[in-house]
């Protein structure tokens, strides 16, 4: 596997030309020790590529790196390997090889991707957390590249439903990336998910490696989400791909003075499904409660268990942001009462502070 590890790493080769060489060769060992002359010959390679074969065999470091690989718990799967995800291998450029830490999607569980904006708003975090966490308590495991925003929300989101989550990088899976997500990083892992790329471990998030990533999140995927978009999002680059690849598309309509969901709003002109609610998403999808998850059921709070005083400051927070002094005129109280309220609200969980004195609903 050693030389597989070397010939996966090859970049600027197309799949279906590494796997006609590797068929040809027998081996990707036989690849590595092939001679010059006889590399030249093969004429569905052109000169440029044949030559990145050539430097690529100057490489005398591959072996030692895959040990490092092994040491590190992350698992190298070929595209020919029983293992290999079959929804990925069902689109034209699925990669030649993945790396993975953890585990990878359930083939018998519906996945769905969700996706968008990376500086979202409220509402878009809101909606994200709401249909990953619901989906994922009904045993759908939820599919997304860690980014800041919604990719991390849908995330949290699925781990807060109990159910499983896998995040696909821009990076090596060894690369935490953006690195404020390494409790999530973590969380995903420890919850039975899993981190997969294409990039050979220890490489760097490189804003190449992003347009190609995104293939593979909505390959993995039986349907994407996408929760919050401008009209030039680099969301709607994965919608593309998705769409190519047969994948549904759903997205969550915004309001109509909101730049972040411009693109949600003109794919769903387009034709796109509307995500309603996570109760009407899986209705339509037909996913009942097994007994195994908790679908169908609240995964959100309880009934909420506040004071007047709270459920007087509660009533006035919603998914837009208010300070401190409208929450204290619309409550009448002062100032103080409110900070204070608001205070043991963030401590229940029931609100949050998203940027100094401005408070958002969180339940």
């Amino acid at each position: 596997m050693k030389y597989e590890f070397w010939f996966a790493g090859i970049r600027g080769i197309p799949v279906w030309k590494k796997i006609h060489l590797h068929e040809y060769m027998k081996s990707a060992e036989a690849v590595y020790y092939i001679e010059e002359t006889q590399l030249r010959k093969m004429e569905f390679l052109n000169e440029e590529e044949q030559n990145k074969i050539l430097q690529a065999k100057k490489r005398e470091d591959f072996k030692e790196q895959y040990d490092k690989m092994k040491e590190k718990g992350i698992r190298f799967i070929l595209w020919s390997s029983p293992e290999y995800p079959r929804r990925l291998k069902e689109i034209t450029d699925y990669p030649y090889a993945l790396y993975v830490k953890g585990n990878l999607p359930d083939e018998n569980r519906k996945a769905a991707a969700v996706i968008g904006a990376r500086r979202c708003t409220p509402y878009g975090e809101k909606y994200a957390i709401d249909f990953a966490r619901a989906l994922a308590g009904c045993g759908v495991e939820i599919i997304s590249g860690m980014a800041r925003g919604v990719d991390g929300m849908g995330h949290r989101g699925a781990l807060m439903g109990g159910g499983r989550t896998f995040a696909v990088l821009g990076s090596g899976v060894d690369v935490c990336y953006p690195k404020e997500h390494i409790g999530l990083y973590v969380d995903i892992l420890e919850q039975g998910g899993g981190i997969i790329s294409e990039q050979q471990p220890g490489t760097a998030p490189l804003p190449q490696y992003f347009p190609a990533r995104n293939r593979i999140i909505s390959g993995l995927s039986d349907a994407v989400l996408v929760m919050e978009a401008g009209e030039r999002s680099g969301s709607l680059i994965t919608v593309d791909m998705a769409l190519e690849q047969g994948r549904d598309v759903y997205a969550l309509p915004g309001p109509v003075n909101s730049t972040l969901s411009g693109g949600c709003n003109r794919l769903i002109h387009q034709g796109a499904g509307i995500l309603m609610s996570p109760e009407a998403l899986l209705e339509e999808w037909e996913i009942r409660d097994s007994g195994q998850h908790r679908c169908g059921r609240n995964t959100g709070k309880n009934e909420k268990k506040l004071e007047s005083a709270e459920k007087l400051v509660y009533s006035c927070l919603g998914l837009y942001p208010k300070n401190v002094d409208q929450l204290a005129a619309e409550t009448e109280l002062n100032v103080n009462e409110v900070v204070e309220l608001l205070v043991s609200l963030e401590l229940q969980g029931y609100a949050r502070e998203i940027s100094k004195n401005y408070y958002i609903s969180q339940a």
